[in-house]
């Protein structure tokens, strides 16, 4: 099945038969084990998730970057993209399948990147009014659409290390203070 759906075959074009044929089984052997092409495909895209990386519990930043570094591997796996980006092309046509690989594959990775920036939040990392939803999409946005959306792209070494670094001091130039802060200037006269 992952070879039919690089070389581009679509979910709604791949059928028990076809599947079957192309691993040299009778149909009825493909059925014993999966009751229709969707669940194969589930299985299939659980088999493509590696182990999740081991987290220090020290710095957030160092658990960001191995939680970024993971995914930019799985980026650089082409079978795991290519598959990848066909499901992604192919969701709303199957709902149902998208709905079982995020509640199983992703919904456990958000929640590494959770308990890393509560983690963070509490030992004063990371600001604690912070919606942790919305900075797991910050961390993890820019590695999904250079792996899944823009396969062109490439996944450098220290991408992870790039992003991570980049959200955690925003998006203010190096030596500018936040807005509102005081300038060194200003420091200096107030001390």
């Amino acid at each position: 099945m992952l070879r039919l759906l690089e070389e581009g075959a679509t979910v709604a074009g791949l059928s028990m038969e076809r599947i079957a044929r192309e691993a040299g089984v009778g149909k009825a052997t493909v059925y014993r084990r999966w009751p229709d092409k969707e669940a194969l495909l589930l299985d299939v895209l659980r088999s493509l998730d590696d182990t999740a990386p081991v987290l220090t519990g020290g710095p957030a930043r160092d658990d960001l970057v191995a939680l970024l570094e993971h995914l930019r591997r799985r980026g650089l796996a082409k079978r795991a993209s290519a598959v990848l980006r066909t499901v992604i092309a192919q969701v709303r046509a199957h709902p149902r399948l998208w709905q079982e690989y995020h509640d199983t594959v992703v919904a456990a990775r958000r929640r590494a990147f959770h308990d890393v920036l509560r983690r963070g939040a509490a030992a004063g990392e990371i600001r604690a009014d912070l919606d942790v939803e919305l900075l797991t999409d910050l961390f993890v946005s820019p590695m999904l659409s250079r792996a899944v959306l823009h396969d062109s792209r490439e996944l450098p070494e220290g991408l992870a290390e790039q992003i991570v670094d980049t959200v955690l001091a925003g998006v203010r130039p190096p030596g500018d203070a936040p807005i509102g802060a005081p300038t060194d200037a200003e420091a200096v006269e107030t001390s």
